[in-house]
């Protein structure tokens, strides 16, 4: 199996009581909560990648951590993940570390950045089965007023409509997915799992724009 998750975070204080505002009483208390999470979700032979800020520790704590994360890891580098600069990061956990990737996942393409890509890579590839599409899969902005308008251009994206060479008139694909942390709990999730949290969680939003809400229904 084969999970994805952003802006863990680990070990950066800031994210208790601002920006997140994730309510832990401390650093030490957060990374348990989310160690634990993780290696119920994680089994050894599972892969993870990571959208990005990891760790705001040390290169020593980020090892420490790595070597307590179930699973075969994969690294989309971020803008905070500055234990990779230091000479005594010891990298060999990851399988590859990368600013950007193109993957397959079941037949569908995956876009992995830690920043969002408004036109990705594949955006208009589209099947009737809803296999052979492609998802930009994100991080960096958190659940931020930026986060916010993103799906508003998703929106506007979605309310577009479009004459393809077959003579169809159709709205443009906008499959972005915020795969922040705290939406899933702390867990990395699957693609399906992803699509299905990220359906929900605009569904529950307050005033939520329609097309938003069943953006990822068949």
């Amino acid at each position: 199996m084969r999970y994805y998750i952003a802006d863990c975070h680990f070990f950066h204080e800031i994210q208790l009581h601002h920006m997140d505002c994730r309510g832990f009483d401390s650093v030490e208390e957060m990374n348990e909560y989310m160690i634990r999470q993780w290696n119920e979700k994680v089994r050894p032979r599972d892969e993870v990648v990571i959208l990005g800020d990891l760790s705001w520790g040390s290169a020593e704590e980020t090892n420490d951590l790595l070597q307590r994360l179930n699973g075969i890891l994969y690294l989309i580098r971020g803008n905070h993940d500055r234990f990779g600069s230091s000479p005594k990061y010891d990298s060999s956990r990851f399988v590859w570390i990368k600013p950007y990737a193109e993957i397959h996942d079941n037949n569908r393409k995956v876009v992995l950045c830690h920043y969002p890509i408004m036109c990705y890579n594949g955006q208009y590839h589209e099947h009737t089965d809803h296999h052979g599409e492609t998802y930009m899969l994100y991080g960096h902005v958190h659940d931020s007023q930026d986060q916010r308008l993103i799906e508003r251009f998703q929106e506007i994206t979605l309310a577009s409509r479009l004459t393809y060479e077959d003579g169809r008139e159709r709205s443009i694909p906008s499959r972005m997915i915020n795969c922040f942390c705290k939406y899933s709990d702390y867990k990395p999730l699957s693609l399906d799992e992803w699509i299905e949290c990220d359906r929900e969680r605009r569904k529950n939003r307050p005033f939520c724009p329609e097309g938003l809400k069943d953006l990822y229904i068949p």
